[in-house]
């Protein structure tokens, strides 16, 4: 059966980057070999070695992958081919310095590592598409190429290059008009900021202003996003309808916006890497956002649910771990069933493709410690031998996934806006100092309580949620979730509050709707446009050095349930106190309250909830999960995650995220993916440590609406 869109592949890919050229003596045949052995479907390749592919300017070196690629399809591996803009060769540096990237103003970013040119220079993007057209032109045609990789996790910088800036103030100049408006809008009476002239503008070193900063940060990402499409553009010369074009993004860079940006390719791509080993114990760890990557379940999930959510499709995951990622000081290998646990995990939420990073571990350079599926030894090993179980699995899979899409019980509204905004002026503090990543800190604490609570999340952006529309969204998702919304326009607070008169469920946590479309404080009760419908408003705010205990006489919390970083002093027009703070003086506010609203509800959480109390508020707020359906009496650390077929069929993934057997009740009629095997209904299935099966169910006589109540007294009753 075809796949329902035309770039996304029938069966799951399966296979690693992989760079012949890395290896210090030739064994090609050796490596597709043992790819073969381990299940892998696809390499990458290609997208590393500019100065392979052009050693000296003007001179060309096209043959070397022909080998790669023939060997590649003798074996029935397919390859994404990759464009090697990223990382610039010396003959160019050194023949054009005026290219160099620039972090401020005037200082040019040193050479010797890599994304450090100005791609929007125009001496950069006459090599860079000359290169462009040389591999892909040589190569498109080759049988076993099925996509392309244009450049490598754009938007690592934010470029201060004096041509930027000169297109940063005719950018401004074209939204804003004229320069009374841009010091009427930036409030730049403040500080003596007025400006008389656009040749007046500072450059953004200095800036202290936040409304300059939000605008700026805008202007990058879509100085990435041009040159992405760009890119995207010239390939697409050479390339066959049939063949995709995408490029992997590491969604923290800070310039880039990622529905705009993947709005110009056919599939979005991204490089999950989250900590593994006590990390993924759902008995155990916290989730939490670091630098590039993920720690907890929580947030291993929000990342794959962020990959979705970039065009509301299924994706690629063009890299993630294999052994330990990140520096020498980094070693943390997973443990034994770890890595079969995250690949379904991401599959579950829409992969169409797992890569890891990479083949094989290098003897030298700056990712020495990079583990792949091969250790240095290049001697397949106990990871290979894992990684060749999930090869299998997903060979037995095979197309029973097509034109899968993931379930969800709750959307949770992203805003990167909202995430600039909040990393110039952060709400919450730590270590004594501004906490760079609260958007992601407040967003995951909601996200992970969705995970925590058995219930399955859709990420949408704003955007996506405005085009949607109230009613529908409504429909679609029963459940609304609106963490740290600090930048949003009046339409689209009033498209929340529609929502909720239209049936669905609002829950909106700390700094959502305090500020505008520029991040200028609302002068209003705050959360403004929101205030009547919730039936609370604050005045004030406090962070908070120690959690605080909270108490329910609505819903049942754990004893170690907290209010952590933040209080917003809520105070109730009419509105239910869900949850109380147990303080002498927080204690004066409710940390959750409620109303019924128009057919819906809209619920106000005032601080950032511990996971213990992010759980609860999910478990009340999204009482009827997808998954009760096969194991209603599940508890944590067992996850189900699941997703329907054209036809109907059911597939689930259940994940033991720990290191214990653990067992579950499941009460349909399920058939194992791995041996084909079916189970009786109400049947008792063990799980050991860190396992992970795929189990499909036939269509039921129930359609989707089936999941989500039919009337206001149904959703009252529930809650």
């Amino acid at each position: 059966m075809p796949s329902p869109h035309s770039h996304e592949p029938a069966r799951v890919l399966f296979g690693a980057a992989y760079y012949a050229e890395y290896h210090r003596s030739e064994r090609t045949e050796e490596d597709l070999d043992l790819m073969v052995r381990a299940g892998f479907s696809v390499i990458r390749v290609g997208e590393s070695v500019w100065s392979t592919w052009e050693p000296r300017e003007g001179e060309f070196d096209l043959e070397w992958l022909q080998p790669v690629l023939d060997a590649a399809h003798r074996r029935g591996i397919r390859v994404i081919l990759g464009t090697p803009t990223y990382a610039v060769p010396p003959w160019l540096q050194t023949a054009y310095p005026e290219i160099a990237a620039e972090r401020e103003t005037g200082r040019r970013m040193p050479w010797g590592s890599r994304q450090e040119a100005d791609f929007t220079h125009p001496a950069f993007r006459y090599f860079a598409e000359r290169i462009i057209r040389k591999v892909v032109g040589r190569y498109a045609q080759h049988p076993a190429v099925i996509g392309f990789q244009v450049d490598n996790e754009p938007g690592l910088e934010l470029f201060h290059n004096r041509g930027v800036f000169t297109r940063f103030v005719r950018w401004l100049e074209r939204r804003y008009g004229d320069v009374d408006t841009l010091n009427r809008e930036w409030g730049l009476t403040y500080w003596s900021h007025r400006i008389a002239d656009w040749s007046e503008l500072w450059v953004p070193d200095g800036n202290s202003l936040p409304q300059y900063d939000l605008e700026w940060r805008r202007f990058q990402a879509e100085q990435t996003t041009e040159f992405i499409a760009w890119q995207a553009g010239i390939v697409r010369e050479y390339s066959t309808p049939s063949q995709f074009v995408t490029t992997c993004l590491a969604y923290p860079r800070p310039a880039v916006e990622d529905r705009e940006l993947t709005a110009s390719l056919d599939i979005a791509a991204g490089n999950p890497y989250y900590a593994m080993q006590d990390h993924l114990d759902l008995t155990k760890h916290e989730s939490a956002q670091t630098q590039w990557t993920t720690s907890g379940v929580g947030g291993f999930f929000r990342q794959a649910d962020r990959l979705f959510s970039s065009k509301q499709e299924r994706f690629l995951v063009t890299e993630t771990n294999a052994q330990s990622i990140g520096q020498s000081f980094m070693n943390l290998p997973p443990w034994p069933g770890q890595l079969q646990a995250a690949a379904l995990g991401m599959v579950s939420r829409g992969a169409a493709m797992v890569e890891y990073w990479h083949w094989h571990t290098l003897p030298y350079g700056t990712e020495t410690y990079w583990g792949g599926v091969l250790p240095h030894s290049l001697r397949p090993g106990r990871v290979y031998d894992e990684i060749a179980e999930i090869g299998h699995l997903l060979q037995r899979v095979g197309t029973a996934l097509d034109g899968y899409i993931p379930d969800a019980d709750a959307a949770l509204l992203w805003s990167n806006d909202s995430r600039w905004a909040l990393e110039f002026f952060p709400a919450l503090s730590r270590d004594g100092g501004p906490d760079r990543q609260t958007y992601e800190h407040i967003f995951d604490a909601f996200h992970t309580g969705v995970v925590e609570s058995g219930a399955q999340a859709r990420i949408l952006h704003v955007e996506q949620a405005n085009a949607i529309g109230a009613r529908e969204l409504a429909e679609r998702f029963p459940t609304l979730v609106v963490p740290a919304l600090y930048v949003a326009d009046d339409e689209t607070l009033d498209l929340l509050g529609e929502y909720a008169s239209a049936g669905g469920h609002l829950v909106i946590g700390p700094r959502t709707a305090y500020g505008d479309e520029l991040a200028r404080a609302r002068i209003a009760v705050a959360p403004e446009r929101l205030a009547g419908a919730a039936g609370v408003h604050y005045d004030e705010y406090s962070n908070l050095e120690a959690p605080v205990t909270v108490s329910s006489s609505v819903i049942e919390l754990d004893e170690d349930a907290s209010a952590t970083a933040w209080i917003d002093g809520l105070i109730s027009d009419g509105a239910d106190e869900i949850v109380s703070y147990r303080h002498p003086r927080f204690g004066d506010f409710p940390a959750v309250t409620s109303k019924a609203h128009g057919d819906g509800r809209v619920t106000v959480v005032g601080t950032v909830p511990s996971r213990s109390l992010a759980a609860a508020l999910m478990r009340w707020a999204v009482p009827k999960r997808v998954a009760d359906e096969l194991a209603p009496e599940r508890n944590t650390p067992l996850t189900v995650t699941s997703g329907r077929m054209p036809d109907g069929t059911r597939a689930w993934f259940l994940i033991n995220w720990s290191g214990e057997e653990r067992q579950v009740r499941l009460l349909p009629t399920t058939r194992d993916v791995a041996d084909g095997s079916e189970s009786a209904p109400n049947a008792l299935h063990m799980l050991p440590a860190w396992s992970s099966r795929i189990l499909l169910t036939e269509p039921s006589d129930r359609d989707e609406g089936d999941l989500v109540p039919s009337t206001t007294e149904e959703r009252e009753g529930r809650r």
